[in-house]
């Protein structure tokens, strides 16, 4: 078996060839160059040449189906948890995960052969994160703040927010570095979200929701209402809608009037957790923490703005929002979450 002993008869070990092959390669190398989502599943299961060896001896058959069993299962959830995420790609090396509210970018860079050979690995490291750092900014620059606005449409406008938004960027946290097989290092940097809503979001305080209460009485046909009590959030279903995600969007009716948006929301709120959250389908919204465990759920009938950021819903579901709003403060809390393509 390509040169190697084979197990003792009656034995409980087997030789497991193609993953002692693994104990020669760098860690990296396992995960080297994937799609940007699966870096952090990726990462965890680095460690497996490490389970699957024991050691370095040849494992029990029972403890390595153990093992294997555990680094399959990790796999397959790490894949789920990062294809329900709502993350918009930015450029070649930037995404915007609005899921988890934080910006990421990745930064490779190659060691300078001029340099002493101990030196070459961290200047690489360090060239690295700068190329991160420049990969975040335009991360940050195609973020959309409403349907309208870009960040990058507010550096240009103003020099003080340019100069916050770039200084608080370079704060950002490394939250991967891999060493490749080629000698080149890759890095992860991520920032929240939540500092840049302070340094973007307008200054005020909430406000009522606006418009005339509508009448006492069921919701409006297609609008499910909670079981029971006071709603606990609102879900937009906007699936089939191209929706894109923003910082600031808005909720209008049919006749453009606006039913939500940053207005009428507490703005410790929406700095903390975001005016929205975003979701792929109704059920991951109805169980997310924002709005559990009671929300109501709208369907959007378009969306509009060139960002296509901004949600319609009928008159009658904004009339019956608006109703509430003047008992129920899940809107002022920015408990809301929309459902996205």
């Amino acid at each position: 078996m390509n040169g190697m002993a084979s197990p003792a008869p009656g034995s409980d070990t087997v030789l497991i060839s193609p993953l002692l092959r693994l104990r020669n390669l760098q860690p990296s190398s396992l995960s080297e160059r994937p799609c940007k989502p699966f870096h952090f599943c990726m990462s965890k299961l680095r460690s497996l040449p490490t389970l699957l060896l024991h050691g370095g001896k040849p494992m029990s058959r029972s403890n390595m189906l153990r093992a294997t069993l555990m680094a399959t299962t990790l796999a397959i959830f790490m894949a789920s948890a990062a294809l329900a995420q709502v993350t918009q790609t930015v450029g070649a090396s930037g995404a915007i995960d609005w899921s988890q509210q934080k910006l990421r970018s990745t930064g490779i860079a190659a060691p300078n052969p001029n340099l002493p050979f101990g030196a070459q690995r961290p200047a690489a490291l360090e060239a690295a994160k700068l190329v991160a750092l420049r990969n975040l900014l335009q991360t940050v620059n195609g973020m959309a703040i409403t349907s309208e606005t870009t960040v990058k449409n507010m550096v240009l406008e103003n020099d003080e927010i340019r100069t916050s938004v770039e200084g608080y960027v370079r704060g950002f946290t490394v939250v991967d570095t891999r060493y490749m097989s080629d000698t080149s290092v890759e890095v992860d940097v991520e920032v929240p979200m939540a500092g840049l809503a302070d340094l973007l979001l307008p200054p005020g305080k909430a406000v009522p929701v606006g418009g005339a209460p509508g009448p006492v009485g069921y919701p409006p046909a297609g609008t499910a209402a909670p079981a029971s009590g006071a709603a606990t959030g609102l879900i937009i279903n906007a699936k089939g809608l191209s929706v894109t995600p923003a910082m600031a969007p808005k909720i209008l009716d049919e006749d453009g009037n606006e039913v939500y948006g940053s207005k009428y929301v507490d703005r410790e709120w929406a700095v903390k957790q975001g005016m929205v959250g975003y979701a792929k389908d109704v059920p991951s919204a109805r169980t997310n923490q924002r709005v559990a465990p009671n929300p109501l759920v709208i369907n959007a009938v378009k969306a509009l703005g060139n960002n296509k950021a901004d949600v319609v819903i009928s008159n009658a579901d904004a009339q019956m929002l608006k109703q509430r709003s003047e008992s129920e403060s899940f809107l002022t809390k920015c408990q809301v979450m929309v459902v996205v393509d």
